[in-house]
């Protein structure tokens, strides 16, 4: 095995290119939803249009397993590069599709089917991203950095909401509402399309990380004996990665609730998007610090039980208030606090996982979550304001998802560098080798 690489800044920013581009355009889509749904799902129900706009939304994450088990398993074999070239090529494919697609009304059906088949290459192609680069950021990391490193996937998703928040409220101030519905969503969608080049180009040379060695796994039968098991780990990456994916598709339709559920104005609600992405990345940077210096578990609970304890009385303000001030504090609170935790619970998971089949195992841990609460998030608490007349049900449904995460958390053992080496660190952060 390689005893070290080195990894320069814009290959971090190639590897998380795929993330942020992803995370994009499901906010945006998010964004646009409404108008998707005019387009290429026409009904006299407004409601209807928006529900099979969300379904199609939610169609993205049904080919994620797929995703995640084949290309996960071509990273375990072929190497972390390779996989990650061919997710991000089909990625762009899917996304380009979408947003240069005709509408309902000039092809008829076929633009319905179209969208829904770039929904499902693109779930495909990003249920096998999040493993391989995952695994490329812990492997390149120095081991005192492995938190911030990892971190950047969380980051990059910050980052990708920031622009989507900017790009809206730019729109909504220069477009009127038929442009937007006419073809201001699909210059939105086809900006993310610009980060497309860069990283095709700056993927290929990419470093091999699958063949480094890695001072933490290399005894793999040890490190699973001391993360309590594989199978132990799975589960509580499961329980974990549920409040996380809650937490990020909650905050992301935070934009459609208060514009469509509580009237307020569109430009207001774009406003609670850059919030959430200035904060983000931000708490992310810090969480991840603070993981390298007291470890991962402390960092991934404390803030999500702080969050348990906010999210109900956050939204029940919110609802009352109805204005920008309570709008973007709340934002802000609760980004605070899933954030910071963000980067600590990637890293936990990702250190946990023998890396003889850490990409698969990350990616298919990561897909189911996403597919079961991803699509079905923005979906499920729709249906269910209208179901209980209650504005509040995003609010229970999110609650009761951190409680789970925090159930994982608890279980999940301290996976840290310095908590699972018995060899004491060398000055640059590596591990002495015998012999």
């Amino acid at each position: 095995m390689t005893d070290q690489i080195v990894v320069r800044k814009r290959h971090v920013a190639a590897a998380v290119a795929g993330n942020a581009l992803e995370f994009y355009d499901f906010t945006t889509y998010a964004f646009y939803a409404a108008q998707i749904g005019r387009a290429f799902f026409p009904s006299t129900s407004p409601l209807v249009s928006l529900m099979l706009s969300l379904a199609t939304f939610g169609a993205g994450f049904v080919t994620r397993p797929l995703g995640a088990i084949i290309i996960g398993r071509y990273a375990d074999r072929a190497g972390r590069r390779p996989a990650m070239m061919l997710s991000f090529i089909l990625m762009g494919a899917a996304l380009l599709i979408l947003g240069l697609c005709p509408s309902y009304a000039s092809i008829g059906a076929w633009a319905s089917a179209i969208v829904v088949a770039a929904r499902l290459i693109q779930g495909f192609a990003l249920g096998g991203e999040v493993g391989p680069t995952t695994s490329f950021l812990l492997e390149a990391a120095p081991p005192h950095r492995r938190g911030l490193y990892t971190a950047f996937q969380s980051i990059s998703q910050n980052f990708a909401a920031l622009v989507a928040g900017i790009v809206g409220l730019v729109m909504a101030s220069v477009l009127t509402g038929t442009q937007m519905d006419a073809y201001g969503w699909r210059i939105a969608l086809l900006l993310g399309a610009i980060v497309l080049p860069f990283g095709l180009i700056v993927r290929r040379t990419l470093p091999e990380t699958l063949h480094v060695h890695d001072p933490i796994a290399h005894d793999a039968q040890a490190h699973t004996a001391l993360t309590g098991g594989q199978l132990r780990v799975i589960l509580c990456s499961i329980a974990i990665l549920c409040g996380g994916t809650v937490a990020t598709y909650t905050q992301s339709y935070l934009t459609t609730y208060t514009s469509v559920i509580l009237n307020m104005k569109v430009n207001i609600a774009f406003g609670a998007t850059v919030t959430y992405g200035i904060t983000g990345i931000i708490s992310n940077v810090f969480g991840a610090q603070l993981s390298e210096r007291f470890g991962r578990r402390v960092v991934m609970i404390a803030p999500r039980i702080v969050l348990a304890l906010a999210i109900v009385p956050a939204f029940a303000l919110l609802a009352r208030n109805r204005d920008a001030t309570t709008l973007v504090g709340m934002t802000a609170f609760m980004t605070l606090c899933a954030s910071t935790s963000g980067g600590a619970m990637m890293a936990a998971i990702a250190e946990s996982l023998k890396k003889t089949n850490r990409a698969s195992t990350f990616s298919i841990i990561y897909a189911g979550p996403i597919v079961v609460f991803g699509g079905s998030t923005q979906l499920f608490v729709t249906w269910l304001i209208h179901q209980t007349g209650s504005v509040l049900a995003p609010a229970y449904f999110y609650l009761t998802a951190t409680l789970v995460s925090l159930v994982g958390m608890f279980a999940l053992r301290e996976s840290a560098p310095a908590q699972i080496r018995t060899p004491a660190l060398t000055q640059n952060g590596t591990v002495p080798r015998s012999g």
